[in-house]
């Protein structure tokens, strides 16, 4: 019979009646779980966290200390509705990392996947999407509405405009996002500058070099030869064909409402 770990919520803690705390949770002094909150198996909370509900943490995740997990959206439409955060499994939310719930307007929702590491002083607004496999530096920032999508890198002090879009295994270092990103490239500096295909990482998440080098022509397709929009995805359909890895570059073009950066 497998065992139960135990549960342990420090006697100075602050728990809601109406919490929900599943087995082998560990909650730190002066942390303060608020109602409408659920905390998954395995989960440890550090000391003067606050979770603030409706939030579901899932299975396994660390949430280090002073931490403000479903806070309140600081959005001024926001009408103290019951809106929703949800996080996913084995995440690590480090010092000071703040999580807003959404709002109304934007769906009721601010979503997070699994496997993700936000180190310190990293900020989720509302209604942001972030996907499973992501790493933010210190003081990186989503604006609400932002859409990270998996395995994405943030750099410290990354900031990220409103309704952006972030693809997949992107790499962005020290920079101000105002358009989409597209999958599988480096952005860098406070310019934002375009800096080519994410090679090495791509290389670290098991992609051959044959693959590498397909995306390495996509992306002069999109970023070097001055084509429109219209004109690039006629000349990626055939790429896509040969390496499917391609696709999502044509998914990113086409679901780009901001525009991407170029």
């Amino acid at each position: 019979m497998t065992k139960v770990a135990e549960t342990m919520i420090d006697e100075r803690a602050m728990i809601d009646p109406s919490a929900k705390i599943a087995d082998g949770v560990s909650i730190g002094p002066y942390s303060v779980i608020g109602p409408h909150v659920e905390i998954g198996e395995g989960t440890k909370i550090g000391a003067h966290v606050v979770i603030q509900g409706p939030t579901k943490v899932g299975k396994h995740n660390k949430i280090f200390q002073f931490a403000s997990v479903g806070a309140d959206p600081q959005d001024k439409k926001y009408r103290d509705e019951p809106t929703v955060l949800e996080i996913g499994d084995n995440n690590i939310f480090r010092e000071f990392v703040t999580i807003n719930r959404g709002t109304v307007q934007g769906g009721n929702l601010t979503k997070i996947g699994s496997d993700n590491l936000f180190m310190a002083y990293v900020h989720i607004a509302h209604d942001c999407i972030v996907g499973s496999h992501c790493i933010f530096a210190n003081n990186a920032s989503l604006s609400g509405h932002v859409i990270v999508e998996d395995y994405a890198n943030l750099g410290g002090f990354t900031a990220v405009h409103q309704f952006c879009r972030i693809g997949r295994y992107a790499f962005i270092a020290r920079a101000m996002i105002t358009k989409d990103i597209l999958p599988y490239i480096m952005v860098v500096g406070e310019t934002a500058s375009v800096y080519g295909i994410n090679a090495i990482g791509l290389e670290r998440h098991g992609f051959s070099k044959e693959t590498i080098a397909q995306l390495q022509q996509a992306y002069k397709v999109i970023f070097r030869q001055k084509l429109t929009v219209a004109e690039a995805l006629k000349v990626l359909a055939p790429l896509s064909e040969a390496c499917p890895d391609v696709q999502l570059f044509i998914d990113g073009l086409n679901s780009s409402e901001r525009g991407i950066l170029r």
